[in-house]
């Protein structure tokens, strides 16, 4: 069997990135963190087709990693995504994540804070390859009055700077759901603003949506396709009840309340909105993929990292939809939008949100 293991020229740019970010920022413990992270991934990596020919490999896993090769395929094909080594390795972490991202937003606002970085940009998360690394950032941030919420993540993108391996973090899910993380994160390599998270991540999960719907189509069974439209209806209640209680706190946040009088309101609110999960999840016939959110106090950071990736989906399916379902020419108009101003990009955005009765009415 051929060698499986990351490659040395791949390991000497890894170890010059690493050099010109400690040269370029003061911030050295969090680079070298990310830098032995990411190497420890790629020294785990093996090529799938070798993983898929190896007899010690467990029978589920070679099915599904005969699956990713499959999706991958479509990936490109259908969807138009980047044919380039991306998904087409293997690597076992041994842990539940990949990585544990920190969110975080003031007291009393909804609008998350931002770490700006070399070659990403300001993105409104800060990534950690170790819980416990995670959770002391959080700790140090929550102690200068930020609401903090730390979560796992099973997957990222690098952006096409190098090939995103399949991780045990992922591969497990049912095959509907792999096809829909590999199809955003290779969304990102599409395009990718600076400094727009919301952007990006808006537009990445409008592509998974949209092949994973063409997937089920083309290869899903019955059984998957009414698994998808159940879990896609949960999901679109619980992100309208995150966006509910985002609109209650900030209309909170801009009344002018006292800071004392407005702390009460917004734990009252978040309690409401614990309870209203509770029943929200009782008619879920014991469904609880979305409890991680509320493993801990929900606060305003949670509210802000659902927000992030679904705010602005609505408008990029709309101008999908303007483009009547095709991709190529969606991905060059979205392109177009990256280029302009963050400012004028948003306005844009929200100008394709569809609007609410109420406001439809206010119009005329």
């Amino acid at each position: 069997m051929r060698d499986q293991t990351v490659h040395t020229p791949v390991r000497t740019i890894a170890i010059s990135l690493a050099m010109t970010l400690l040269t370029a920022c003061s911030n050295i413990p969090y680079y070298l963190q990310s830098v032995r992270g990411q190497l420890d991934v790629w020294s785990r990596q093996h090529d799938i087709e070798a993983v898929i020919e190896n007899p010690q490999t467990a029978p589920p896993l070679r099915q599904k990693l005969q699956s990713v090769l499959a999706i991958r395929d479509f990936a490109s094909v259908e969807l138009g995504l980047p044919r380039n080594g991306s998904y087409r390795s293997y690597a076992n972490l041994e842990r539940p994540f990949v990585a544990w991202n920190v969110f975080a937003a003031p007291e009393f606002s909804i609008q998350p804070r931002q770490w700006c970085f070399i070659f990403a940009g300001c993105v409104n998360y800060r990534g950690y390859f170790g819980k416990d690394d995670a959770d002391a950032f959080g700790a140090e941030v929550a102690a200068e009055g930020y609401d903090v919420f730390v979560g796992g993540i099973p997957a990222y993108s690098m952006l096409g700077y190098f090939p995103d391996p399949v991780l045990n973090t992922f591969v497990n899910y049912p095959t509907p759901h792999l096809a829909r993380l590999i199809f955003h994160e290779l969304a990102h390599q599409v395009v990718y603003v600076r400094d727009d998270s919301e952007f990006n991540e808006s537009f990445a999960v409008t592509v998974e949506q949209e092949g994973m719907r063409r997937w089920l189509d083309r290869f899903g069974t019955e059984q998957d396709r009414t698994t998808s439209v159940l879990v896609a209806q949960r999901r679109n209640q619980f992100v309208n009840l995150i966006e509910t209680y985002r609109g209650r706190l900030s209309a909170l946040y801009e009344s002018g309340l006292s800071a004392p009088a407005m702390r009460a309101r917004k734990a009252a609110l978040f309690g409401e909105l614990q309870g209203d999960y509770q029943t929200l999840k009782a008619s879920w016939s014991g469904f609880s993929g979305f409890d991680r959110w509320f493993s801990e106090k929900p606060n305003n950071a949670l509210l802000a990292s659902v927000s992030i990736y679904t705010r602005k989906v609505p408008a990029f399916e709309a101008l999908l939809a303007r483009e009547n379902g095709d991709l190529e020419r969606f991905y060059t108009v979205v392109k177009r939008l990256a280029q302009l101003g963050k400012a004028e990009r948003s306005a844009t955005l929200e100008r394709l949100m569809p609007r609410t009765a109420e406001a439809a009415a206010a119009a005329h």
